[in-house]
C-alpha cells in the first residue's frame, strides 16, 4: 500500500472513529433511563414486580438525574469509547473482509461479511467498554446494593463516578476496573456479529432497486439500526445478565457455568430479567446511533474530499 492508500485508510478510520463517537452520545441520552431499569432488574430480579414498577420506584425515590440518569457520565464515556473504537475497528475489519472476499468497495460486502467484520471489531472495543461499563452499572444499582447490605460505613454512601473509580483502584488496583472483561468479550463478539449482520441485512432489504445502501434515507436507516439492536440484545441477553452481576454483585466465575448456575437456582426467566426495558430502549437508541453515525460519516467524507 502506497502513501496515498495509507493516508486514505487513516482518514477513513478517523471519520469512523468520530462518527461512532457522535452516535454513542446520542444513544446514551435516548436510552439511559431504560438502561438503568435494565441493570436494576438484572442484578436484583426479585426486588421489582416488573419494568413499570422499577421505573416508578426509581423515579420517585431517586429522581431523574440521580435515578433514571444515574451513571450518565460514565455511560457517555463508555459509549463514546466503545462506539468510536468499535466503528473505527469495524471499518478496518471491513477492509480486511474486502481483501478476503475480493470486493473493491465496502458497499459490496454481504451481510455475512459485515457481520464477521463486526465480530472481530468487538474484541477491540471490549477493552475500552469494560471499565466504564463497570462504573456505570455500579452507579445505576447503588441504592439497591446498599439496601442489600447490612453495613453502614461510609463506603456505602452515594458517590459519583470519579470517587467510585478511585475507590475501586485503591481496593483492587487497575485490574479491578476490568472485572467482567471475559464476560464482556463473550457478550460483545457474538452480539456484534448479529448487530452488524442484522443492520446490514435490513439495509439491503430496504434498498430500492438501482440505489446504494447509503442512499436509503434517514427513516430506513433508523429501521435498520433498530433491527440490529433488537437482534443484538435478543442473542446476548443472558451473557449481559451475568456481566452485570459480576460487575455489581461481585459474582465470580466463567460465563457458561454462571449461566447454568443462575438458571438452576432462579430459573430461566432470571436470565431474561430486564429484557423488556432493553428492547423498548434499543429501538429508539440504536436507531439514533446509526442515524447519527451514517449522517456524520457522510458529512465528514464530503468535507474531507
Amino acid at each position: 500500500m502506497g502513501p496515498e492508500g495509507s493516508s486514505n485508510s487513516f482518514k477513513d478510520a478517523a471519520i469512523d472513529f468520530t462518527a461512532g463517537s457522535v452516535g454513542g452520545v446520542g444513544l446514551v441520552y435516548v436510552g439511559q433511563p431504560l438502561d438503568t431499569i435494565k441493570v436494576k432488574m438484572q442484578t436484583f430480579p426479585t426486588l421489582y414486580r416488573g419494568m413499570v414498577d422499577c421505573f416508578r420506584e426509581t423515579l420517585f425515590k431517586e429522581g431523574i438525574t440521580r435515578g433514571l440518569y444515574a451513571g450518565t457520565v460514565p455511560a457517555i464515556v463508555a459509549n463514546v469509547a466503545e462506539n468510536s473504537v468499535l466503528f473505527a475497528a469495524y471499518g478496518t475489519c471491513q477492509k480486511a473482509m474486502m481483501i478476503i472476499t475480493n470486493k473493491e468497495k465496502a458497499e459490496d460486502l454481504s451481510a455475512l461479511a459485515n457481520a464477521s467484520a463486526g465480530f472481530c471489531a468487538a474484541f477491540f472495543s471490549s477493552f475500552t467498554l469494560c471499565p466504564t461499563e463497570l462504573i456505570k452499572c455500579q452507579l445505576q444499582a447503588m441504592r439497591e446494593v446498599q439496601m442489600q447490605s447490612i453495613t453502614t460505613n461510609s463506603g456505602h454512601q452515594m458517590i459519583g463516578p470519579w470517587k467510585l473509580t478511585q475507590k475501586i483502584i485503591q481496593q483492587e488496583g487497575i485490574q479491578g476496573l476490568f472485572r467482567g472483561l471475559g464476560s464482556t468479550i463473550a457478550r460483545e463478539m457474538p452480539g456484534y456479529f448479529f448487530f452488524f449482520g442484522g443492520y446490514e441485512a435490513t439495509r439491503e432489504i430496504l434498498t430500492p432497486v438501482g440505489k446504494r445502501k447509503d442512499e436509503i434515507g434517514p427513516l430506513r436507516t433508523m429501521i435498520a439500526g433498530a433491527v440490529g439492536g433488537i437482534v443484538f440484545w435478543a442473542v446476548i441477553f443472558p451473557a449481559d445478565v451475568v456481566k452485570s452481576r459480576i460487575q455489581v454483585s461481585g459474582l465470580s466465575g466463567s460465563l457458561l457455568p454462571l449461566i447454568l448456575q443462575i438458571s438452576r437456582k432462579e430459573g430461566i426467566r432470571a436470565l431474561y430479567s430486564g429484557l423488556q426495558p432493553t428492547l423498548v430502549r434499543t429501538v429508539p437508541a440504536t436507531a439514533t446511533l446509526f442515524l447519527l453515525y451514517e449522517t456524520t460519516k457522510k458529512v465528514l467524507h464530503k468535507l474531507c474530499d
